[in-house]
């Protein structure tokens, strides 16, 4: 029992360290390989965003409504597939309730297919460029 009780201890230590490597690592990474030259040393502390390179245009522009509901379907469908996953994982296991565990399973993704359909209809999958006078 002590044994068991060990070796847990070395797995939760083990992906406890792991984890924090993750999380750490990169930062550590960008901070050994940032640029050490600063906006003030070339005199552009005045500008409103800070990729490296001379902005052309205003930094304010109006983004369609079309694109946060593109990202809304999309945000969507990411959240039902961490809950597809699961399901596809334990199907199965219990032979008693396979079809009807397999009826509740298109149901939910016949309501996505819904959101898919009502998403077309409305043209949020198609992207018309409008042009600015500028």
């Amino acid at each position: 029992m002590e044994d068991a009780l060990s070796s847990d201890l070395i797995y939760i230590i083990a992906f406890g360290l792991g984890g924090l490597v993750f999380a750490l690592g990169p930062i550590v990474v960008v901070h050994m390989l940032a640029a050490r030259k600063t906006r003030n040393y070339a005199n552009k502390t005045k500008q409103f965003i800070e990729c490296g390179m001379d902005p052309i245009g205003d930094a304010w522009i109006r983004y369609s409504a079309v694109y946060y509901l593109y990202a809304l379907v999309f945000v969507a469908f990411a959240v039902d597939v961490l809950y597809l996953v699961p399901v596809a994982l334990v199907y199965n296991r219990i032979a008693e309730f396979v079809i009807r565990d397999f009826v509740e399973l298109v149901i939910f993704v016949g309501i996505l297919s819904l959101v898919i359909v009502y998403a077309w209809k409305k043209g949020i999958f198609e992207w018309k460029r409008t042009k600015t006078n500028s």
